[in-house]
């Protein structure tokens, strides 16, 4: 697992409105699947307090559309511009900065996979 520079912690604009900001992209070359040995999996992982439990304003089907978004106008560009050819973009969204493999409980967090293509960013089921 490799770790790409983060563009900036700007927030990005996302469908619900809510605040995101980009936390850190990830290379994974083993990720552990079947048959994906040796195959680049690309990490977005992005930070959404607004999807809190406890205090947070959006919910799952609201944050849906913003992975989406987040795969076709943050991962896609992201690619072109390092050159990389991804099997997999995984774009997560949790309510504070949680390590990489690390468990919170606590800890609100939302995944989606993409394939990523050149007509866009095909949803794939985890």
């Amino acid at each position: 697992m490799s770790a790409l520079t983060a563009a900036a912690a700007e927030p990005v604009a996302v469908p619900s409105g809510q605040p995101v900001t980009l936390a850190e992209v990830l290379l994974d070359d083993a990720p552990g699947q079947a048959g994906q040995a040796g195959s680049i999996w690309v990490r977005f992982r992005f930070v959404a307090p607004e999807i809190a439990r406890e205090t947070g304003t959006v919910s799952y089907d609201a944050a849906a559309p913003d992975m989406d978004h987040l795969c076709e106008t943050q991962a896609l560009p992201y690619l072109a511009e390092h050159r990389i050819t991804a099997a997999k973009v995984v774009i997560s969204l949790s309510d504070r900065t949680v390590p990489f493999g690390a468990q919170d409980p606590a800890a609100t967090q939302f995944f989606e996979a993409y394939r990523p293509e050149s007509t866009g960013c095909m949803w794939e089921a985890f």
